[in-house]
């Protein structure tokens, strides 16, 4: 079975980087959470992309004392050394809708893999909404 984090299911248990063979130091670990904050800061960094947007199940999960920097964004681990993110964002609208969510997915992709080590299967990426330049989200 596949562990998840993010969204409802608020796992925070670690999981192991690959670990260096020569190193001798000991395990390294990256929580999932560090990962889920790297592909928060890396997408608001692409233009087109207005915010990354939680589903009913995060806002939930803020109840409980969910980070914002979470919301919208699921971390699967395939394999002890290959991750899948889900991403679920806004787009500004009048952007070519491909051309970002493809930008998207390499800054997100190389943004994890140099940070943590930590090879990136695949990053996938819904649309969630498009919102003028102007508009103000529905939680401001």
């Amino acid at each position: 079975m596949k562990e998840q984090t993010g969204n409802a299911v608020a796992d925070t248990r670690e999981f192991a980087v690959a670990e260096a063979t020569d190193s001798g130091y000991g395990r390294i670990s990256i929580n999932n959470n560090v990962i889920a904050v790297i592909a928060h800061e890396t997408a608001k960094k692409v233009p087109g992309v207005v915010e990354l947007q939680g589903t009913l199940a995060d806002d939930l999960a803020g109840i409980i004392g969910k980070r914002s920097k979470d919301k919208g964004i699921r971390i699967e681990k395939e394999s002890e050394e290959l991750l899948t993110i889900d991403l679920t964002v806004v787009l500004e609208f009048g952007v070519r809708i491909p051309d970002i969510c493809v930008q998207l997915q390499s800054a997100v992709k190389d943004a994890v893999e140099e940070m943590t080590g930590q090879q990136v299967y695949a990053v996938n990426v819904v649309v969630q909404g498009i919102r003028g330049s102007g508009e103000k989200s529905e939680g401001s």
